[in-house]
Formats: C-alpha cells, sequence, structure tokens
C-alpha cells in the first residue's frame, strides 16, 4: 500500500486519476482491452471529473459496478445506477458497463454478475473508504471469507448516516437497510486498486486503515494485505496519521 497526500480533494482527484489512467492505457497497450470497477458517493467526484479527461480508449473498457441499495429505483437521486450512468458511463462510450440492478430479486442478481465477472481479470478499481471504515458496502465486521463475488449486506447504521449527511437523503429513516455489494475477496482479486478518500470525516477511518491492524472491524484495513493499492488523500483526510 502506497499513501499519496495532496493540499486538496481537486489535487487528489487530479493524481489519483493520473494513476488510474496509467494503469487502463497500460491494459490497452498490453491485452488490448481493459476492465475495471467503478465506486460511487463524494469521494469520488474529483478523481472521476479528470478520468472523463484523460485519453483512453474507452470502447476498449468494460466496467463493473460496486454496490448498489436493495429496491433503490434507478430514477431516485441516491441510485447509483444513475450516478454513475450521469457522471461517468455516458460521458466516456464504454464498451460495455455492468450495472447492480438490486430493485426485484438481489439473490438472482448476485446469480447473474458472478456469472460474468468470474470470466475476467480486473485490471484497476476505483473505491473509496467510509466513515465507519467499510470497503464499498462491507460495514464492519466484514466477512473476509466468502468467494462469492457480490453479496447481500445489511447496512449498519453509521453507514446509513454517512449517506444521509452526505445529502443523498433528507431523513434516516428513508435510507435503504439493505444492498448488494462486491465482496472484499472480489475487490481484492483486481491488480491494481486506486483508493480515492477526502475529507476530514474521513481522518479516523484512514488511520485505522492504512495503519491499524487488519481485522473485518476495520473492513478498509484489507486493503494492506494488496500489493498494488495506492490510498489517494486530501490534508484533512491524512490529518490523523
Amino acid at each position: 500500500m502506497e499513501v499519496i497526500i495532496s493540499e486538496t480533494k481537486q489535487k487528489l482527484g487530479a493524481v489519483a486519476a493520473i494513476r488510474g489512467a496509467q494503469i487502463i492505457q497500460e491494459s490497452i497497450k498490453k491485452k488490448g482491452k481493459a476492465t475495471i470497477i467503478v465506486a460511487t458517493g463524494a469521494s469520488q467526484f474529483e478523481m472521476l471529473n479528470e478520468l472523463i479527461k484523460k485519453d483512453i480508449d474507452w470502447s476498449k473498457v468494460t466496467g463493473f459496478h460496486l454496490d448498489e441499495y436493495i429496491g433503490m429505483s434507478v430514477e431516485h437521486p441516491a441510485s447509483f445506477r444513475k450516478y454513475l450512468k450521469e457522471r461517468f458511463v455516458d460521458k466516456v462510450g464504454l464498451k460495455s458497463f455492468y450495472y447492480i440492478n438490486a430493485e426485484s430479486d438481489p439473490e438472482k442478481e448476485c446469480e447473474r454478475l458472478k456469472e460474468i465477472i468470474s470470466k475476467v481479470q480486473i485490471d484497476v478499481a476505483f473505491i473509496g473508504i467510509g466513515e465507519n471504515g467499510h470497503l464499498a458496502f462491507n460495514d464492519p465486521p466484514a466477512d473476509f471469507e466468502t468467494e462469492e463475488p457480490y453479496i447481500v449486506v445489511n447496512l449498519d447504521e453509521d453507514c446509513r448516516k454517512q449517506q444521509m449527511g452526505e445529502g443523498w437523503f433528507k431523513t434516516l429513516e428513508v435510507v435503504p437497510k439493505q444492498a448488494i455489494s462486491m465482496s472484499i475477496k472480489q475487490i481484492l482479486k483486481s491488480g491494481s486498486i486506486i483508493c480515492s478518500v477526502p475529507d476530514k470525516r474521513k481522518a479516523k477511518a484512514v488511520k485505522d486503515a492504512v495503519s491499524g491492524i487488519v481485522a473485518p472491524q476495520v473492513p478498509s484495513s484489507i486493503l494492506q494485505n494488496h500489493n498494488a493499492t495506492w490510498v489517494y488523500l486530501d490534508k484533512e483526510a491524512a490529518s490523523f496519521l
């Protein structure tokens, strides 16, 4: 794990996008294609804004969706499918993008995505870290052992409060209590991981993730065991280090 600290979240996004773009470009040059994982949330705004500007042949890139609320309509302002479609997919023209549709039958959707992702190698995952240390929607204590690539998870109160605090929901009561999430082991199968984490509210989670013990109680600490992870922080997120 390598930690890179920038003065502002804008600079964080810029340097994270440069590294991510290099990995994608190298994969296309080597294999003629690239496969990526893309996260959502406020932590990814600046990075995605910079990534879409890069000189990448997106027609050779396949993308996978990291997580989505169960029962969430694609029209809902908090829908991660809506977020990705509007902020990323429609702007770059990917070869294909596999969204998570958790509206009706989550278990069946996990099986559908398993069939697809089990046949590919992920070159780079673009992810963040939650205020409670979660990775994707794997809240503490996270399942470090499951081999299933996508799983149904329960969202703890801290996670749900974060979603409300970021402005996606008006009250805690309307924040969904379950989601489909890419599993920890599936994330770690990525050749490279670009982890973008801005803001002071993430400072404790960052400290625990990069310098604490590796344990399910701090899901993102597992990134210490991945040999090609770059964690990009702004000054505020790094303030406890």
